[in-house]
């Protein structure tokens, strides 16, 4: 009889349990029993371990195995426990000392040839196993980049179970297949399928794409988008685009992410974890450390944009988007259910989503922009006739974006099409670099106001605090409070001027919102002209 335990990661949404792998020999007839609540592709395990053992030379035990999943009542999912199932029975069967692996996490998936394959989470996988104590962990070679971002972790990258073998033997480690060196690995293209999991539909884009070419210099006009564009950066603030199709609310938000700051630690972190999860990590760029830009077809689900799906949930578009942009152009085009599901997020921050086998949480603090054509055929403006909608199809259209979503949504510009004299003038308006330096500078004086708060940005602040620690100058909200007694302004939408007229005020370098940064505010909210002046540049 033999016994060796060992220990791996199962993932609950982006939070990681530890899970002690134990193996047991006994007398009998030979057989592979798997018990602790796996999933189909955690039971199919025994056959792969099976051939992954014996095709990495080692014998396989023939006697009663059972292979216990610690704690039973978590479910496990996934095929990333290969690697410490069959360490595990090597243990029991005595091939390895089963000292060595009892403080040793493994995470990977065995191919029947005994190779190690990646599977999705390995960083929140390894910070879990930090988090309880572990030292010492195990990933695929290729993921070993991943893990070692977590400080305090030891991580061994290792290619086969041949080489693991040798390693926690102490003899010679193989060397690869000069066949096999520099050739395309075929078992690394599960992570990426096209049309699989939480990628359907929508793109996530890094630093590579944001710099061909997507500089704020290019949209000609639009000073008031541009200036909305600026304040939703340095403040963290929703936005709505509205405005006749080839007018530039698209060129407008696909530049956005590149004006927000680049990514802290902690936050790089976060974001990795959720796009590990889903399996989207750029290639060789295991830290993402730039704001993240996810815009989902207007066609995606409820399921899609907020996350779900049948078995295990993935991470949705919000949660895609966390520390970044989501962009939902044609907003009035996706589903009713869809858009009202996203009023949580948008107030929570994350994303709590039920199912029969559990509770999934995963973060979601997004800046959202919506984007929407005034109308069915994109013309209808009170300056022209040129719309031939009927005045029914123009309010169903604009009643599909409901009234509580908007409410929650800080700014709301209308995008005007370009005139010709625009057009043609040669004439740039401040470059991507310029306005991204500008709204570093906002984001800082708002840090250093709200540090030894839990909050980050004034989009963050609620409402309450804002009145009562930190102050408008006097008389400052005089138009804002008349316009809540008008109606004009909900008791949440007055808090969210107050918000927007401190990010005026830190990108203008004021110590406090006067009247001219309210009336600034109040325009970017309400649409309508107060006679401030809209360039946030001519009034730095």
């Amino acid at each position: 009889m033999g016994f060796a335990r060992t220990c791996s990661v199962a993932l609950v949404g982006v939070e990681g349990v530890v899970v002690e792998v134990q193996a047991d020999l006994e007398p009998g007839v030979a057989a592979f029993t798997l018990v602790g609540l796996p999933d189909k592709s955690l039971t199919e395990s025994r056959d792969r371990v099976r051939a992954a053992v014996v095709n990495s030379h080692a014998e396989w035990p023939q006697k009663k195995l059972t292979v216990g999943l610690s704690p039973a009542s978590v479910p496990k999912a996934g095929s990333g426990f290969d690697l410490a199932v069959a360490c595990a029975v090597l243990g029991a069967a005595e091939r390895i000392d089963p000292r060595v692996l009892a403080d040793i996490v493994m995470i990977g998936e065995l191919g029947l040839d005994g190779r190690v394959r990646p599977v999705r989470g390995i960083l929140p996988a390894v910070l879990a196993a930090a988090d309880a104590g572990y030292e010492q962990v195990v990933v695929p070679e290729c993921a070993a980049a991943e893990a070692s971002l977590v400080p305090g972790v030891s991580v061994l990258g290792v290619r086969s179970l041949r080489q693991l073998i040798a390693v926690l033997t102490d003899e010679p480690v193989p060397e690869e297949d000069p066949d096999e060196q520099g050739r395309p690995d075929p078992l690394l293209a599960g992570l990426r399928v096209p049309g699989t999991g939480a990628a359907t539909g929508m793109h996530s884009v890094g630093a590579a794409q944001q710099d061909h070419g997507h500089d704020l210099a290019d949209v000609v006009g639009q000073i008031s988008a541009r200036t909305a564009v600026e304040v939703a950066a340095a403040g963290g603030h929703h936005l709505f685009l509205e405005g006749p199709p080839g007018a530039g609310k698209t060129m407008l938000a696909e530049r956005l992410p590149a004006v927000l700051p680049p990514l802290g630690r902690q936050e790089s972190l976060e974001v990795t974890a959720v796009h590990s999860v889903a399996g989207l990590l750029p290639p060789g760029k295991p830290l993402i450390d730039v704001a993240p830009y996810c815009a989902p077809h207007h066609s995606a689900t409820m399921q899609a944009l907020v996350g779900g799906g049948p078995g295990v949930a993935r991470p949705g578009a919000v949660c895609l988007a966390h520390r970044g942009v989501l962009f939902l152009d044609e907003a009035p085009e996706f589903s009713s259910h869809a858009l009202d599901a996203l009023r949580q997020p948008l107030e929570a921050g994350h994303v709590v989503i039920a199912r029969s086998a559990g509770v999934v949480r995963f973060p979601a603090r997004f800046l959202m922009v919506l984007a929407a054509n005034p109308c069915p055929c994109g013309r209808f403006s009170q300056r022209d006739s040129m719309c031939e909608c009927p005045p029914s199809a123009i309010r169903r259209y604009q009643a599909r974006l409901s009234g509580p979503l908007l409410d929650r949504v800080d700014l709301r510009v209308e995008v005007d099409p370009v005139t010709r004299s625009e057009l043609t003038r040669d004439a740039r308006g401040e470059s991507t670099a310029t306005v991204a330096d500008r709204v570093r500078a906002a984001r800082e004086r708002a840090a250093a106001r709200l540090s030894g708060t839990p909050w980050r940005t004034n989009s963050d602040v609620p409402g309450r605090e804002l009145r009562s620690r930190w102050h408008a100058a006097a008389g400052a909200l005089d138009e804002a409070e008349r316009n809540l007694e008008r109606g004009v302004l909900t008791a949440r939408g007055l808090d969210r001027v107050l918000r927007v007229a401190w990010t005026v005020a830190d990108l203008a370098g004021h110590d406090r919102p006067d009247a001219t940064d309210v009336a600034l505010a109040l325009q970017l909210r309400t649409g309508v002209p107060r006679g401030a002046p809209m360039a946030i540049g001519a009034r730095a």
